[in-house]
């Protein structure tokens, strides 16, 4: 018997990553990090590779190592990069990793050196997003440098990249005045002698909405999960994550009854109390108080009161409710459960969020459609 649990259709990973791929002539690459939007990232990048996905993208050399010690051997970029970490253990195994200055060049210069092959790198310039990558003031030193290095047999410039502000939002206009600073660097990377085979610019968003911006590789995250970038829009896409849990404990209490910490929830009447084990030292949003949707007994219901560490507690009314039976928090909707949209909506963040608070370890992922 289980007490929570978080439950993972790798077969709407598949569908998702299939659907992604029938859009686009460029290749894929499936985004898993932040152990894959907390899915489970080995199993969510195999299952993004059984559907015909060509490359993963993590943000971590960690993460990037984890996968090629899980004997996952398809190509893997990995962009998150502090300085002083053992790149040269990720040159050694063939991971990629993203370039957007001279010193991370240079680190990466002697990991390759370390290593004794060359690293395979994607150069980031910023196209508006002001985060990573390298300005266009400096893009024209960073080729040059990286050139020079390449014409050594150090580095193999791989890959040119950046990454979107506004592609959730159809029709921003930034998204446009970033293509074209994306195509002004292009420009320059050719002048620098260089010939990389991939250039890539598309996120979940503009992979369903800009095919325009796809090039060579498109980076898909959150929708080969199956939720939707842009609000509103589903795309067909299956949503993979379910979390749950089963009732602790009901009773029956007066009206006026204080429920949780600080009594914010009073019960207007005589109610059934049932309380989920479940709070938010395991991912639920504690501003999730008073607010969260949770389906018990066929019914969609709101959190009583405040989120703890470990529970909440649903009023029922006059509902009758047991220990044991199923809460769900969200789902694929499909049984009219809530899903993580409703979930963002309800507390004021993005589906984003939502399903990855719940990637940590106190509850179990179950995995449907493992495959051996």
């Amino acid at each position: 018997m289980w007490q929570s649990e978080v439950r993972v259709d790798l077969d709407a990973i598949r569908e998702n990553v299939a659907r992604l791929k029938s859009g686009t002539s460029a290749e894929l690459m499936a985004v898993v990090k932040a152990d894959g939007y907390g899915h489970g990232m080995v199993p969510a990048a195999r299952a993004a590779l059984d559907a015909g996905a060509d490359w993963l993208g993590v943000c971590t050399l960690d993460e990037a190592l984890t996968l090629r010690r899980e004997g996952i051997t398809a190509p893997v970029l990995a962009w998150l990069l502090s300085p002083g970490l053992p790149l040269h253990d990720g040159v050694a195994v063939g991971v990629d990793l993203g370039c957007a200055s001279l010193p991370q060049l240079d680190e990466m210069i002697e990991a390759s050196r370390r290593a004794d092959r060359p690293a395979r790198l994607h150069l980031k310039i910023d196209t508006g997003l002001s985060r990573g990558g390298a300005t266009v003031a400096d893009w024209p030193t960073l080729l040059e440098a990286a050139a020079k290095a390449q014409a050594d047999g150090l580095v193999e410039v791989v890959g040119v990249w950046s990454h979107f502000v506004y592609a959730d939002s159809p029709g921003h206009p930034t998204t446009d005045r970033q293509l074209a600073v994306f195509h002004e660097g292009l420009a320059m990377v050719e002048r620098a002698g260089l010939r990389p085979r991939y250039r890539h610019l598309a996120n979940s968003a503009a992979t369903l909405t800009r095919p325009d911006t796809h090039f060579d590789l498109v980076r898909p995250g959150l929708a080969i999960y199956g939720l939707s970038p842009v609000a509103g829009e589903r795309y067909g896409l299956r949503p993979a994550m379910t979390a749950r849990a089963r009732v602790m404990l009901t009773k029956r209490v007066p009206a006026g009854t204080g429920v949780s910490y600080g009594h914010t929830y009073l019960t207007e009447r005589e109610a059934n109390l049932a309380v989920v084990p479940l709070g938010y030292a395991d991912g639920v949003p504690r501003h999730a108080s008073n607010t969260g949707p949770v389906q018990l007994g066929g019914k969609r219901r709101t959190i009583s009161g405040r989120v703890c560490m470990d529970q909440f507690v649903l009023d029922c009314g006059d509902d009758e409710v047991a220990a044991g039976d199923v809460a769900t928090l969200f789902g694929s909707g499909a049984d009219g459960e809530p899903t993580a949209d409703d979930w963002a909506e309800a507390v004021g963040t993005i589906n984003y969020e939502i399903v990855t608070r719940f990637g940590g370890v106190r509850v179990p992922r179950v995995f449907d459609g493992e495959r051996a």
